[in-house]
Order: C-alpha cells, then structure tokens, then sequence
C-alpha cells in the first residue's frame, strides 16, 4: 500500500527534526503499572513509582486482572499511591464477571478514597478460547460501564484504542464505531494499545477523526523488556511485529543491559518521530520499572520538577 501524502509529511517532517537535542519538554506524561503479587514485586513497584514521580506524569494508572482477579493488589496499590504521592492515580475497572452493583460498589469506594479517575474497559475473557460473553446482570461492554460510572460520579474516563483493530472487532469501521460510543458515553481519553511504527498511529488518528472522533487520543508506548514476551502480548492483542525489530534483539537474551540500551534506542525514536508529528501527550507501559520509561521521557526533554 503507498503511502498516503500525510504520512508522507509527517514522515519528513520527523527526519527533518534534530535528534533529541533542544526538544523543550513540551510533552504531558503517564505511566502504567500492574499490582504485585509478592513483597519484592511490590518494594519493585514502590521504587519505580518514587523514580517517575518527579516528571510530574499527569497521572498513572494501575492494571486490573483479567476477571478482577487482582481487585484487591489493585486497590492496595492505588490507595498507596493516593495517600503517599502527589500523582494522581488512575484505576482500571472492567466489566468481566461482575454484576452492575459489584462494579457500581468498587466505583463509589475509589470515590469515597478520593480516586478520581477511572480507566474503563470491557476486560478480557478468564478463557480466552470461550471467547467474552457479558456477565448476566453486568455491563455489556465499555461504553455501557462508562455510562454508569457517569452516574455514580464525575470520573474522569480513559479508555482503550486499538490502532491495529481489536481482534474480537469484525472490521476497522466497527472498531471505529466502538470507540466513538465509548467517547459519546462519557470518556475523557483513550489511550492506544502499543504499536512499533509511527505511522500506524498517525494512519489511526486520522481515520478516528474521520470517524467524527475528535476527544484525544493518546499513543501507548512498550519499551521491550523482553522480546519473547511482547511477542506473545502483541499475539494476543493483534500488534505487529515490523520485520526489522526481531533482528535487532537477535542474540540479547543473555545480555539484559544491551537489550535495555537497544530498547530505549527504538522507543526513543518513535516517540521522537510522533513528536515531529505533533504528540505531545505519551502513555508509558511500564511493566513495573522506570529507567526505560525515564530516559525516553530524558530525551525527549522532560526533566524533574522542583
């Protein structure tokens, strides 16, 4: 497929763009983590957050299990972040296997504790091959959720966007419909699943806007921990793999630090080329640690608040 004259621009615009240096740090900030399941995965956690706060992230966000398998680790962690930091936190909150009033009765609790922000999201399937039925007497789907929590207060809303198509959408202009529905019900944002070429998300901002979508719309950013599991995430959540990215880690398996230094490299310039087309907003998956998150942030001009 040629590429269309936007993309074309954007395209130069970004290799016309000097390398890093004099980026004022113009750029807003957030960051996503997952609730631990052990003490040391939790004093992990704790240190990354303490690392990230000083760039004043607009807020960050703690994931939800599949099913509310981790509702409790979630709160705990949340609640910790509310009470100890001045980052304003964000709570996932799904529709997966919990009536109206369960999900209504963790929403009116995270007010109560002072969380004002909610990410909401339809959840996936405890088995994925049964595929996602909604719970009878539960919410159907993210729009559905996002109505009610609008009922229960005024939460700020972010939601999911797939660049590359959800994989349970029948086609691109379902998957366009779905979120327009979700920012018709009431949602502040949405943030992309993780993508690895530029272009795929300038492709996907335009057709949501031709979709009459016009909330904002916020890249998702996965530096790679490990190749072998963001082959399996991007598997699972319909992400491709550009070619050229398996030979770059090719042989780092037993080489942490390399792989970390290469990782940085590529999430760096495709930031940095989304820069030179106009985003200015960034949402890090952290998978719980922060140097990679932080140097990204680094050179793209960012640096701590007093």
């Amino acid at each position: 497929m040629s590429p269309t004259l936007d993309q074309m621009r954007e395209a130069q615009r970004a290799l016309e763009a000097r390398l890093f240096s004099g980026l004022p740090g113009d750029i807003d900030v957030s960051f996503e983590f997952f609730p631990p399941k052990t003490e040391k995965m939790a004093e992990t956690l704790w240190s990354s957050v303490k690392t990230l706060e000083p760039l004043d992230p607009r807020f960050v966000s703690v994931t939800y299990g599949a099913g509310g398998s981790t509702r409790e680790r979630t709160h705990d962690a949340v609640r910790r972040i509310v009470a100890e930091t001045g980052i304003p936190a964000a709570a996932h909150l799904t529709c997966v296997q919990a009536t109206r009033e369960e999900v209504d009765e963790v929403a009116r609790q995270y007010w109560e504790e002072g969380v004002r922000h909610i990410v909401a999201l339809r959840g996936d399937a405890p088995d994925a091959e049964a595929g996602y039925a909604p719970h009878p007497g539960g919410y159907e789907n993210a729009a559905d959720l996002i109505a009610g929590l609008k009922k229960i207060a005024d939460f700020e809303i972010s939601v999911a966007a797939y660049p590359e198509m959800h994989p349970d959408s029948p086609d691109r202009q379902a998957d366009l419909d779905n979120l327009k529905r979700k920012f018709d019900a009431g949602a502040t944002r949405a943030i992309t699943q993780f993508f690895f070429e530029p272009e795929c998300f300038f492709d996907f901002r335009d057709k949501a806007a031709a979709a009459g979508i016009d909330g904002e719309i916020v890249p998702g950013i996965m530096p790679v921990m490990s190749f072998a599991a963001v082959q399996k995430m991007s598997g699972l959540c319909g992400t491709a793999i550009p070619d050229w990215m398996e030979g770059l880690f090719d042989g780092l398996d037993e080489r942490p630090e390399a792989r970390q230094l290469v990782s940085a490299t590529i999430a760096a310039e495709m930031c940095r080329r989304l820069y030179a087309g106009g985003v200015r907003q960034f949402h890090f998956y952290t998978l719980n640690r922060a140097e990679l998150s932080y140097a990204i942030c680094h050179m793209l001009g960012l640096r701590p608040k007093a």
